[in-house]
């Protein structure tokens, strides 16, 4: 025990403050308790004193008539139990228990209070005879049950349990084996609960007892054959008895002794304040007394000092009072943790720091500082293992930077590693911490430890590491095998097709992967890493990206609506984008895929982009990108294979020139079927990219697909294929057919403009020109007078038969001109009657039902006669004659409103001789402002219908 280091932890508190009060100087102290922020004392002469903190006196009142031998401060409930004398038949005391509410003030009289006594209780009775009590001590059960033990010198312990304010209470006694009845005193009493168990530990001057009280009766046993005397036992909070002898101190469990403390000299106290044994020890060689204050734990006494003789020991408001003999006062209280580590500090005692934390159960915070400085003094001792210990265990609390800055100085990779991987162990690395523990691993060159930290793994079955930083720093330091390890457990597809295509070259490995993972996900790496597989493994991604993008044929016709699936599958134009390089791959994609599907929702877009594929002229096969790629060091043999290469893949650019072209025709119709109206392509762009690459078929077929004919001519007049021309026109002008008669005009036009001899095609477009009677005769003599090549025998024939044609109309018109100069003779004299002369009615037969005329009748100067009831209410007009007369109102009535103008033109237009047509419309009287009247009715009432009566 001389070897435990002396501390000064405590220090005097109040210091000559601590006093015992005035009020107490002439009394003799026999007893003390403390509790609920009070210390009670009990007198000689009977009184009960309360002092508040720093000792102060509160109030006192008489509690017994005699001596106070005892008394406990309960904590649960502010009572207080006395034992004391009693006068009860003068001249005979007895020893009495009470109990009083310390919360209840009595007053009695002016000067003085004293609580309330809530129960009196006779100790003593026949069957529990009177002996002297020793010790003395109360638990507190559920309110209101109390249980207390009162220790005799004979051995007998009577217990008391119940409510005494209510005298509701059940005595029993219990007997310690005694084997010299000289030592036969109780000294000390200790109650241990423990769940629901309740036992009560009995010393006496010779042994150590443990009785049971649960059971009925209580059972008793020896669990040592020594004791001690009166203040040398008390209870540690781990409810364990101490018993303090002149040779140690001695510790009891419910199985008997446990560790002893060889402290050596008489106990004349023992106490127990938080974790700290508290002895009054006494010197036998100088004959002075020293307080020593030992903590266990650390093994260290925490303060020692000399005292005079002590009566008394308590504890309240965190400190240890001492009342001596000679009723003077010491007070002496714990320093704060601060003061006690700096103490600590000075010395270099870092290890009992730490334990000293540890043991008083200080925040993690405060411990992992005292690891810091003592780690801090280990480290500047250049004890680097011992230091990165400590340090390890502060991760949490302190910044790791703090030892990382420290290990990267002193080049020490090895307690570097140890650190960091503690600090992932416990999951508060961050990414630059991975960082930096793996590029440890790879510095050290540790596969073992490198291939732990990668493929362990927690419960959970997560990593402890940031994955992606991981994975980045094994790839930079050539571990792919372990980055593709993480890549593919943590789902990052990413990262993984990076490596395999971009560090090892792997392609039918990275497909295989992709073709494994899920539709949507696939889809995502194909667009990001497409580029390299296209210009790698055509095909193979090809066939890939159609899985993606179909479906095959048995699961198809499960589908119940296969446009509604294909539009939840990806598009092939989302992968337009990957072979931006390689069209001769795009070209291959989009054939396959339009053979198996046939109604994509992005058909449009698939036939644009096959389209400007097919008509494009400089489509870059991957041979030619691989011309000159030879590895030959000869710049000379290189140009040779170089002009080889050029050579034959112009002839093989030609023929797939014209292959592709084919395909492109063939897609343009195949795509615009003649039961749509507008084709499966973008009709603007085809027609650009056919001009942009001159493919005349296919811009002629567009053209007359849109029914531009004069277009689709055009095109041949570029080319100077007259044959082709006329041919054309022969197809196109037939208006039978929807065809346009005018494209001979044109035609004719062309052929007058193009300076050169070309009368036999001049002769053939005339025959078609006088068949269908296009042009006037004189049009066509100014538009071929233009073309100075061209002589008068080409149109001589074409203009006899036309003079001849045209002298046989004169004819006939000074015919019709006669015909209608007589008509007109004739009508004027008709007028001129029906004006002068009465008009005579035969008709026996009505116009509209063919019966007999009766009267009355109705005649119209049209010589139309009608029943009056055949004609119902329209009496004013013939009904026979009026829907004629009547439409050629309509027409002259709209015409001058300006609402059948546009049907006039067309006439005009669409008639081969215009001038008829505005002949027949002043004919109608349709353009004149002559008005007309309809022809009056006159109504004839006679018996005759042969004869008229009269007119109206």
């Amino acid at each position: 025990m001389y070897q435990w280091r002396k501390f000064e932890f405590f220090e005097e508190k109040l210091a000559g403050r601590c006093t015992i009060p005035e009020e107490l100087r002439e009394k003799k102290i026999e007893c003390c308790s403390s509790g609920r922020g009070k210390v009670v004392i009990g007198c000689n002469d009977g009184s009960v004193n309360l002092l508040d903190r720093g000792l102060k006196f509160s109030y006192g009142f008489q509690a017994h008539s005699s001596t106070v031998s005892f008394l406990q401060q309960l904590k649960q409930r502010n009572f207080l139990v006395t034992v004391g004398e009693d006068v009860q038949i003068p001249p005979q005391q007895t020893m009495c228990l009470k109990v009083f509410d310390l919360d209840k003030i009595e007053p009695e009289g002016s000067s003085a209070t004293s609580p309330e006594c809530i129960g009196i209780l006779r100790i003593f009775t026949n069957q529990f005879p009177e002996a002297k009590i020793t010790s003395f001590l109360v638990l507190e059960e559920a309110p209101p049950i109390l249980l207390i033990a009162i220790g005799l010198d004979n051995g007998n312990i009577y217990c008391i349990k119940g409510d005494i304010a209510r005298e509701r209470i059940n005595r029993f006694k219990l007997q310690v084996d005694i084997s010299d009845k000289n030592q036969s005193s109780i000294t000390g009493l200790g109650f241990r609960v423990d769940g629901q168990a309740l036992q009560l530990f009995a010393v006496t001057p010779d042994s150590v007892s443990l009785f049971s009280l649960q059971s009925q009766p209580p059972k008793g046993q020896t669990l040592d054959h020594i004791g001690c005397g009166v203040n040398g036992v008390t209870m540690s909070d781990r409810s364990e008895l101490i018993v303090g002898r002149p040779e140690a101190v001695y510790f009891y469990e419910v199985d008997g002794r446990g560790p002893c403390w060889a402290f050596e000299g008489e106990k004349k106290l023992v106490g127990w304040f938080r974790g700290y044994l508290l002895c009054v020890i006494a010197d036998q060689r100088n004959g002075k007394n020293t307080f020593n204050i030992y903590d266990l734990k650390n093994r260290l006494i925490a303060h020692s000092l000399v005292v005079k003789d002590v009566s008394h020991m308590l504890c309240e408001w965190g400190s240890i009072i001492l009342i001596m003999d000679d009723q003077s006062a010491l007070c002496i209280g714990e320093k704060d943790m601060e003061s006690k580590l700096d103490m600590l500090f000075k010395k270099n005692l870092y290890t009992i720091a730490i334990n000293l934390v540890q043991s008083q159960q200080a925040d993690a915070a405060a411990t992992a500082e005292v690891l810091r400085k003592y780690g801090d003094h280990l480290y500047s001792k250049q004890d680097y293992d011992e230091a990165m210990a400590q340090y390890i265990h502060t991760i949490g609390h302190l910044e790791p930077s703090y030892v990382i800055q420290k290990f990267l100085d002193a080049q020490r990779i090895y307690n570097l590693t140890n650190y960091l991987e503690n600090l992932h162990e416990k999951g508060l690395a961050s990414k630059d911490h991975t960082t930096l523990l793996l590029n440890c691993y790879t510095k050290l060159k540790d596969v073992e430890k490198l291939n732990v930290f990668i493929k362990n793994e927690d419960s959970a079955g997560e990593h402890k590491f940031d994955v992606e930083t991981a994975i980045r720093v094994c790839r930079a330091a050539n571990y792919h095998e372990h980055a593709m390890y993480v890549a593919r457990r943590e789902r990052k597809h990413e990262w993984y097709l990076k490596i395999l295509l971009e560090d090892l070259g792997r392609y039918d490995e990275a497909l295989q992967y992709i073709a494994s993972l899920e539709p949507s996900q696939a889809g995502v790496t194909i667009k990001e890493y497409g580029k390299i597989l296209i210009a790698h493994k055509p095909r193979e991604t090809i066939d890939i990206l159609m899985k993606l993008c179909t479906e095959d044929g048995e699961s198809l016709k499960k589908r119940s609506s296969n446009r509604t699936y294909l539009s939840m599958l990806p598009s092939p134009v989302d992968f337009l984008n990957i072979f931006i390089h390689h069209p001769q791959s795009l070209m291959e994609f989009f054939e396959k895929y339009t053979n198996k599907v046939k109604d994509s929702p992005a058909q449009v877009e698939i036939n644009n982009t096959l389209l400007e594929l097919y008509l494009s002229n400089d489509l870059n096969f991957p041979s030619m990108s691989q011309v000159g790629n030879g590895r030959s060091n000869s710049f000379v043999e290189r140009s040779e294979a170089t002009l080889m290469s050029a050579e034959s893949n112009t002839k093989v650019s030609f023929e797939d020139r014209l292959e592709r072209q084919e395909k492109g025709l063939c897609l343009l119709k195949s795509a615009w079927p003649s039961e749509l109206e507008n084709p499966l392509y973008d009709v603007d762009l085809v027609i650009i990219l056919c001009e942009m690459n001159a493919f005349r078929e296919g811009l002629m077929y567009l053209y007359e697909k849109m029914k531009l004919y004069k277009e689709v001519i055009a095109c041949y007049m570029q080319t100077h294929d007259h044959d082709g021309l006329i041919a054309c026109c022969k197809r196109l002008s037939d208006s039978g057919k929807g065809g346009d008669p005018s494209l001979w005009a044109d035609l004719l036009k062309y052929f007058g403009e193009l300076g050169e001899d070309c009368s036999k095609e001049v002769k053939e477009v005339l025959t078609y020109i006088e068949r269908d009677d296009i042009l006037p005769p004189i049009i066509v003599i100014q538009t071929l007078s233009r073309n100075p090549c061209l002589t008068l025998s080409v149109i001589k024939d074409y203009i006899a038969r036309k003079l001849e044609q045209e002298s046989k109309m004169i004819e006939e018109d000074r015919q019709a001109i006669d015909k209608y100069q007589e008509d007109t003779v004739a009508m004027r004299k008709e007028i001129e009657d029906l004006r002068t002369n009465a008009r005579i009615f035969q008709l026996s037969k009505c116009t509209a039902c063919t019966f007999t005329l009766d009267l009355p009748a109705v005649h119209f100067m049209c010589m139309h006669s009608f029943h009056q009831r055949c004609l119902g209410d329209n009496e004013k007009e013939c009904p026979e004659c009026a829907p004629d007369y009547r439409k050629v109102l309509e027409m002259k009535r709209s015409l001058e409103q300006n609402k059948d103008q546009d049907q006039f033109f067309q006439q005009v237009k669409s008639s081969k001789d215009g001038f008829s047509v505005i002949a027949q419309y002043f004919g109608k009287g349709i353009i004149s402002k002559t008005s007309h009247e309809p022809p009056k009715a006159t109504t004839t009432v006679s018996e005759n219908p042969s004869s008229t009566n009269g007119f109206q």
